[in-house]
Formats: structure tokens, C-alpha cells, sequence
């Protein structure tokens, strides 16, 4: 997803509301708070402070918050469907629910597992030693791609940027296995430290697979080199987050001449796609190196490139040796977790990643009540009309560029909890043979379906979230916004609640999804998802100069020690936060007119229940090396500034909670940022 009250009030709430509606509710929780904090001062803490002090991250955890508390739930629920599936031995065979049953128990049968050991994997192994040539090495990238293994490159379906009712195929930058392209770099102690650990882990994965201890640090060091080279040539996160910067359509013949060492119609032949369409080529500076890479890197070191990509990629469901060593790496010194979640906990999260949509239909029977998606497209169509007023009386915009923007919002299309028509898996094998087997024919089934999408016209009722995922997200290019139902269960949503609870969290996330419509990059495309420059030069520049304050207030936020925010990183996450929590009070204003909340609830007026409710979705406890981890790969701000940042900039916020020009939550009119 992609985003003053005095203290005898604070006191009083606090100490009176264990018996209310407002508590019984348990949308927002009084005894989550922190008296003794300002919420003019830090509305996070306010909001947040006994429930941060009371809920530290657990060791199978890097972050814990309210997103993960709602997914603990979820996985409860998922639990009982998927042992109950693993123990029907009536399912019938190549059911929904035979496959699910019978991948959760390959998955469950740790004594088959050790004992294989890496004898699943051992033809994938066998087909990389018996490389010759560079041809080899090539249909062996290929081979990989099929099973989603990444190495290189990656290549899948997508919409084509200026023609949106046409999927094309896309040639996009991978192949590394750190996290970002800075952390091969980037100088410092930080990235120093990580590619010295990064380099003892390749070495400790290759001895795992049989190499000397020797031979193993020889083979880590070719990884990395290869790996630093494509880094080197790879765009940042930010430049990617220009649409124009990755839309760069050619014919196969003008890609082959821009990258000609490489066997690119043997490629798409292989992978099943047909060649005389459009390709589009994100970064054609990282294909090029390709090429060069191509002629200038031996086939040996190729081979022990593509033998990590696949130990690598299938670590984490092979024996324990392979899935503790990349748990150590990935998960304890990158994000700081201490300890393995629950076997269960791993395997129904593959699971459910895996068969996504069939296990979705069993969840949204079981677990989403008809009124909550009832509920929640009523706050839709109100947060639709508030954004229009808003649109309509913008002091900053042209009428020309209002009426275009107008249409768009009046074209989104609108998808909560599940799909109309669910995916068929009667192509793919699950069996209770192999663990890795079954993840990788699952794989292989999602890059069939998928590739067969290109040159095809796109299927505007696809869904790219499961319905059991905690998420939501905005579709640029069919100008859609999507609520899953998991996330329609409080805190997000309550359906139970009064309503300026629920405009406060769900409301807000809506408007956030809305607004991603019309932030740096949603703005770029037009109602029918073309990337296109529809508005006016003028207004254009107003809004990029707009941008600028809210870059400007991210990077000033210190986090941690001297590492800050990243305002371009995550910008369009934060003009989202801004925009949907303005557009969600509006729209509580447009609710009460019709259904007026109670004047106060404990002493707390709707608009203060409206701010608790956002603040009280983004409490989260994080690990320091997630949190580093985070600002410089998510392009979401930390849990603290979504709180604070948008809520300083909102006079309404002022208003309610009685801020004053003395506090740290008080902007001056000409400091605080305003698009939407």
C-alpha cells in the first residue's frame, strides 16, 4: 500500500474509557496512548506510546505493527483451512483444495526434506555443470526464467505504457543479490560491512553445496563480480521512478542491434513469446552492459553465477543447513530478526504466496462478512466525491487541467475484496513428492500464464493482489484502485465503528490508493491509463514546485542516528499519506451530514477519533537493521513520519488537537505543503 488536546483530556481518556463504546469498539484503543506526550509535539507517541513500550518486536520479527498484527490474524484463519485441507484424504484429485493440502504437507514434512537435501535440485545443478559455450549459458538463463529464478535480467508481461489496452513484454534490470544496486556502491562503514558479509555468506553457500573451502571463496568472488558490474550499470530506485525513464519500445531487431551479444530471438523462442511484437527496454544503459558482459565474462564463471541464482532462490525451502544459512543472512544481519517464524507460519506463507487465488476463494467464504465490502464501497463514493470538490476548488490548478483531472477520478475503477472470476489452477501438479518441486511447478505455471498475456489485450479484471493479502494498491494503468479483504478487518476497517473511526484508517488508506492516481507518477498517466501529458505546462510546474516542500520535509526527517529520509525515494508515498488523509476528512464531513457522529465519545470530538484512528494504524515497533534496510529500499516513509509528517501540514489537525506555534507539529501557512 502503496503510503492540542489538554493533558487533562489526555489524562481522562487514558483512565475512563475501559468500559465505553469507545473501547468496546476497539478501533481505537485508549490504552494504547501516551499521556504524558503532547500530541502537538509528537502525535505518534501520543497516540502510540504505552502500546510501543508494551510490544517489542518478536525474535521471528524485524517489525511489528498493526499490519502484522492483522496478518498474525490472518494466518490463524489460514492455518485451519490449510490443515484441514492437508488432512482430507477424500479431496479430489487435482482439486483447489487437493493442492493446497498437499503442498502445505510437502511443505510440513521436514523429515523427507532433510533427507533430501539438495537431490531435488540436483538436475538444475547437473544441467549448469554441463554448460560448454556461451549459447549454453544463454538457453540455461532462459531455462531459469521459466521457473521465475532471475538471474541477469527479468522479462514478463506488462502494459504498454502508451497503449494500455495491450500487454507487451518487458526486459527489466535483476540479477543481484543484495537488495539494492547501492549496496555494491555506496562507500562507508555500512556497505563495506554488508559486501563482507555478503561475500562470507556466498562463500558459506557455495561450501554447502560441496566446494572446498577454498574454492568456495574463489567462486564468491566471481559472484561478486559479476554482480558489481551490473550494478554499476543499473538504474537507482529513483530514476525507476520515472515513467518516461523506463518506457523506451522497440522492435526485436533494434533491441538485438542495441544489445547484440546476446541471442535475443532464441530468448523470446524459448520462453514461448512471440517475437514480432513491441518490447520495451527499461534500462537500455543495463542491457548494453549486458552484451558486453556477454562477450567478455567466461562461460566457468557464468556457470558459478547461475549455480547461486538457483541455491540462492530455492534456499529457504530446502534442507535446514541452506534455509539457516540464508535466514542468517537475509533476515538476521540484513533486517535484524533473531529467530526463524514457526515452521507453519513459513510454509502456509509460501503457500498461500504460491496458490494465491485458491486460497483466497476459501478465505473470503469463510472469513469476509457482505457487509464489509457494502460498508467500504460506501466510503469509496464519498471519498470519490470529496476528491472531486477538492479538485473542483484548487486554487493552484487550471480549469482545463481540472476538468481532464475530473475525468480520471470519475474512470477509476473500483475492486474490493475478491475477484469476479477466479483463477483456474487445473494446469498446475501439486503433489507431497517435494517441497522445492511443488514451488517451482507453481512458478513455472504463474511465468506460463503470465507470458501468455503478451500481445494480447490486457484483462481488466486480473487482480495482482490475493484476496488474504494486508495490502492494497492503485493500477496506473487501468486507473484502478484495489482493497483486498484482509484488509478490511480492523484497525484498517470496523464496520461496527462510527464513522469517523473507520474515515480515519480505511478512509484514509482509500484516499491514499486514490491519490497514488495523482502523485509524481500516477499523474503522468490519464483515465484510460496512457502515459500522457495532459496537463498544462504551467500547472505541471506548480506541481512539481508543491513536490519540492514535501521532499524537502522528508529529507529533514532523522530516523536513525545521521541517516535520514530519502524525499525523492519516497515521495510519491508521502504525497499519497497527504492526500488520502486530507480527502478523508473531507469526506467524514460529507458522512456526518447525512449520519452525524456523537459529538464526543469519552471526551474525544469525531475529529480527534478521526487523526487517533490514522495514527494508531501505523504503531510499529522496528529492528534498527530494518529500519536502515528500509530507508534506502522502501519507498514508504518510516511508521513515525507517516503519522507526524502529513498530520503538521493539515491545519484541521491543528484545529482539533489545539497545536500551537510553539510545538513541533506547527508549520507556518507559507511551510506547509499542499497539492490535494
Amino acid at each position: 500500500m502503496k503510503y492540542i488536546v489538554p493533558c487533562l483530556l489526555c489524562l481522562f481518556l487514558v483512565k475512563s474509557c475501559s468500559q465505553s463504546e469507545f473501547t468496546q469498539l476497539k478501533a481505537i484503543d485508549p490504552a494504547n496512548m501516551d499521556a504524558s506526550v503532547s500530541p502537538g509535539d509528537d502525535f505518534y507517541q501520543f497516540a502510540n506510546g504505552t502500546w510501543l513500550k508494551k510490544n517489542p518486536v518478536p525474535d521471528d520479527y524485524s517489525r511489528y505493527g498493526a499490519f502484522e498484527e492483522l496478518r498474525e490474524k490472518n494466518l490463524k484463519d489460514l492455518r485451519t483451512v490449510m490443515e484441514n485441507a492437508a488432512k482430507n484424504e477424500n479431496a479430489v484429485k487435482g482439486s483447489n483444495i487437493q493442492k493446497i493440502g498437499d503442498f502445505y504437507a510437502s511443505g510440513m514434512n521436514t523429515e523427507k526434506i532433510e533427507q533430501d537435501g539438495l537431490i531435488p535440485i540436483k538436475p538444475f545443478l547437473d544441467r549448469i555443470e554441463a554448460i560448454k559455450s556461451l549459447n549454453d549459458v544463454q538457453n540455461t538463463i532462459a531455462f531459469f526464467h521459466k521457473m521465475n529464478i532471475t538471474p541477469l535480467f527479468s522479462f514478463f508481461a506488462e502494459q504498454d505504457f502508451k497503449n494500455s489496452e495491450m500487454n507487451i513484454g518487458w526486459f527489466y534490470q535483476s540479477g543481484l543479490g543484495l537488495p539494492d544496486r547501492d549496496y555494491y556502491t555506496d562507500t562507508g562503514p555500512q556497505s563495506d560491512e554488508i559486501r563482507r558479509e555478503y561475500k562470507a555468506h556466498l562463500q558459506r553457500m557455495f561450501q554447502l553445496t560441496g566446494d572446498s573451502e577454498e574454492l568456495a571463496k574463489a567462486n564468491a568472488e566471481t559472484v561478486m563480480k559479476i554482480e558489481t558490474r551490473l550494478a554499476k550499470s543499473s538504474m537507482t530506485r529513483v530514476e525507476q521512478r520515472n515513467p518516461k525513464a523506463i518506457y523506451n519500445p522497440v522492435s526485436l531487431q533494434e533491441f538485438q542491434r542495441m544489445s547484440v551479444q546476446y541471442d535475443w530471438v532464441g530468448y523470446l523462442n524459448q520462453m514461448g513469446v512471440d517475437p514480432t511484437g513491441t518490447l520495451n527496454i527499461a534500462q537500455p544503459k543495463f542491457f548494453k552492459e549486458i552484451s558486453a558482459m556477454v562477450r567478455q565474462v567466461p562461460v566457468n564463471d557464468w556457470k558459478t553465477y547461475l549455480r547461486w541464482h538457483l541455491v540462492n532462490e530455492t534456499a529457504a525451502y530446502l534442507s535446514s543447513d541452506f534455509e539457516n544459512a540464508n535466514f542468517d543472512f537475509y533476515e538476521k544481519f540484513l533486517s535484524g530478526t533473531q529467530k526463524l517464524q514457526p515452521r507453519w507460519k513459513r510454509v502456509l506463507n509460501t503457500n498461500s504466496q504460491s496458490l494465491g487465488e485458491a486460497v483466497g476463494q476459501i478465505y473470503v467464504e469463510k472469513y469476509f462478512p457482505p457487509e464489509a465490502k457494502e460498508r467500504a464501497l460506501d466510503l469509496v463514493y464519498n471519498l470519490k466525491h470529496a476528491y472531486a470538490e477538492r479538485i473542483k476548488y484548487l486554487d493552484w490548478m487550471s480549469d482545463a487541467t481540472k476538468a481532464k483531472a475530473l475525468e480520471k477520478l470519475d474512470a477509476f475503477r473500483i475492486k474490493i475484496g475478491y475477484p469476479e472470476k477466479w483463477l483456474d489452477y487445473s494446469a498446475l501438479e501439486i503433489n507431497r513428492d517435494s517441497y522445492v518441486i511443488n514451488i517451482l511447478n507453481a512458478n513455472v505455471f504463474e511465468v506460463h500464464r503470465t507470458l501468455k498475456k503478451i500481445n494480447k489485450p490486457v484483462d481488466i479484471n486480473e487482480w495482482y493482489m490475493s484476496p488474504q493479502t494486508v495490502n492494497a494498491y492503485y493500477n496506473p494503468g487501468v486507473n484502478e484502485i484495489v482493497f483486498p479483504a484482509a484488509i478490511l478487518q480492523a484497525p484498517f476497517f470496523n464496520f461496527k465503528a462510527d464513522d469517523p473511526v473507520n474515515y480515519g484508517a480505511i478512509g484514509a488508506v482509500i484516499g491514499h490508493e486514490m491519490t497514488h492516481g495523482f502523485d509524481d507518477q500516477g499523474r503522468q498517466y490519464d483515465k484510460n491509463g496512457n502515459l500522457n501529458d495532459w496537463w498544462t505546462k504551467v500547472d505541471e510546474e506548480k506541481f512539481n514546485e508543491r513536490t519540492k516542500l514535501v521532499i524537502g520535509q522528508a529529507d529533514n526527517y532523522t530516523v536513525i542516528d545521521t541517516f535520514k529520509i530519502n524525499g525523492k525515494l519516497t515521495l510519491g508515498e508521502n504525497i499519497a499519506d497527504l492526500g488520502g488523509l486530507t480527502i478523508a476528512f473531507a469526506a467524514l464531513q460529507i458522512a456526518m451530514q447525512k449520519n452525524p457522529a456523537k459529538p464526543e465519545i469519552d471526551g474525544v470530538t469525531p475529529e480527534q477519533r478521526f487523526y487517533l484512528s490514522w495514527a494508531q494504524v501505523w504503531r510499529s515497533n522496528i529492528r534498527r537493521e530494518n529500519q536502515l534496510l528500509r530507508l534506502k529500499t522502501d519507498v514508504h516513509s518510516p511508521a513515525k513520519y507517516r503519522t507526524n509528517g502529513p498530520v503538521s501540514n493539515l491545519p484541521e489537525f491543528h484545529t482539533a488537537f489545539n497545536v500551537t506555534e510553539d510545538q513541533t507539529l506547527y508549520r507556518n501557512p507559507d511551510e506547509i505543503a499542499r497539492i490535494w
